[in-house]
């Protein structure tokens, strides 16, 4: 069977690529470190993960998801960050503190099922609304973000 929730963010995805056109698409994310320069290097994903775990302590559907974290979010801040500048083609900076991480394994002692996992992606929906980013890039990470918030779902 198909997941919905998937199936919804892959027509949206042909939608966009339909209305923008694919070939006319003047910025490129994904190769190198263009995503990460396009997020504002290290500064502008601290930013970003700053404003996603301030967006998770007001939103109402993310009460369930902040109440899993420590209190004291500075190092959940700082892996989240780090983790995203490796990510995004940037500097490797979680390993060179934390060490490697697998997502789903990192993840699997939460309770993570589509509601955990929208309600994530909506914080940083709602994170990115307030970046300087080019919106075409805040779309493109929002939809790339999708696939580490799915692989960590380990319930239905």
């Amino acid at each position: 069977m198909f997941d919905v929730h998937l199936i919804i963010v892959m027509i949206v995805a042909l939608v966009c690529c339909i209305v923008h056109g694919v070939g006319n698409m003047q910025k490129t994310y994904g190769e190198g470190d263009d995503s990460f320069q396009a997020a504002g290097g290290e500064e502008g994903i601290r930013k970003l993960v700053q404003e996603f775990y301030r967006q998770m302590a007001l939103l109402p559907e993310a009460e369930a998801i902040f109440t899993m974290h420590n209190s004291d979010l500075d190092t959940t801040i700082d892996k989240l960050a780090r983790f995203l500048c490796g990510w995004l083609g940037g500097p490797k900076l979680f390993s060179e503190k934390y060490g490697s991480i697998r997502i789903p394994v990192a993840h699997r002692h939460l309770a993570i099922g589509p509601d955990e996992r929208d309600a994530w992606l909506l914080c940083m929906e709602k994170a990115l609304e307030s970046q300087p980013f080019d919106e075409d890039f805040k779309r493109y990470l929002l939809e790339q973000l999708f696939v580490p918030a799915e692989r960590s779902r380990n319930q239905d």
